[in-house]
């Protein structure tokens, strides 16, 4: 039992430990988003005055700056970097693909370092909504028009309609029955932390394109095959009696004009 509530009571300081180990780490990292080919702006938010300042990008220096001296950049940063050494407020321009890391301030003025992680997010580009037939739903997808693989986790989809099941789906695909309204209006919103793209689409234009509504086409459809009825029954009523006339005539012309009747 000593033994149990020993290893019980080390489990929990180790847990208590961890738990603020990580709730410290969670405060001095923050998360960032950018646009490719934007900028940023780190933000330590110290309000301490500073003597130097280092800017790393994971082990790589980034530009550095002591008082009464100008400032250091180091590629691939150079002539697009700016630091205010009175906030410590580091800006980056003409961001890429590449600059996404863990950036980290370090002074002696500050108890501790100051780190960022950077995440450099393409525009997410025009969107298209395609249809398709599956039994007896119509499926409209969202997709974009290019590939695209830009952090694709942190993409939402949100869809508007006045549909109901457009306020629960969070999905890449919508579905309609064929007994949905078809003069809708169906839009796909896809965003992200830096960017948003729209796109949509009249449902009615997912069906076959006939140019005419398909309730008026089946009606045409009836009023066509009725006709065609009407006209088939009148031939094979009146074919027999046309052709045995045609026959009478042709075997009297063949006999030709009978002895002693006038012409």
């Amino acid at each position: 039992m000593v033994l149990g509530s020993g290893t019980g009571w080390a489990l929990g300081v180790l847990l208590v430990y961890l738990l603020l180990r990580l709730d410290s780490i969670s405060c001095n990292f923050q998360q960032v988003y950018a646009t490719v080919n934007d900028s940023v702006t780190f933000h330590p938010a110290s309000h301490t005055p500073f003597q130097e300042i280092l800017w790393k990008k994971q082990k790589n220096k980034v530009i550095e700056w002591e008082e009464n001296s100008e400032f250091k950049a180091f590629p691939p940063f150079k002539d697009r970097v700016h630091l205010d050494p009175v906030s410590g407020n580091l800006t980056i321009f003409n961001l890429t693909s590449s600059d996404e890391d863990e950036y980290e301030m370090e002074s002696p003025s500050l108890t501790g370092t100051i780190k960022f992680y950077l995440f450099v997010i393409e525009p997410i580009p025009p969107l298209t909504l395609t249809c398709s037939l599956t039994g007896q739903n119509i499926m409209v997808q969202c997709e974009t028009v290019e590939h695209y693989d830009s952090h694709p986790d942190l993409l939402t989809y949100a869809w508007d309609c006045p549909s109901e099941q457009c306020k629960n789906n969070s999905g890449p695909e919508m579905y309609f029955d064929m007994e949905s309204d078809r003069s809708q209006k169906i839009q796909c919103v896809v965003s992200n932390k830096v960017s948003k793209s729209t796109s949509s689409i009249i449902l009615e234009t997912c069906l076959p394109s006939t140019g005419v509504p398909r309730d008026r086409l089946l009606m045409i459809l009836n009023l066509i095959l009725s006709i065609a009825s009407v006209g088939l029954i009148a031939a094979i009523v009146l074919l027999p009696s046309f052709f045995a006339r045609y026959r009478r005539d042709l075997r009297t012309r063949e006999a030709g004009p009978q002895p002693g009747r006038r012409r």
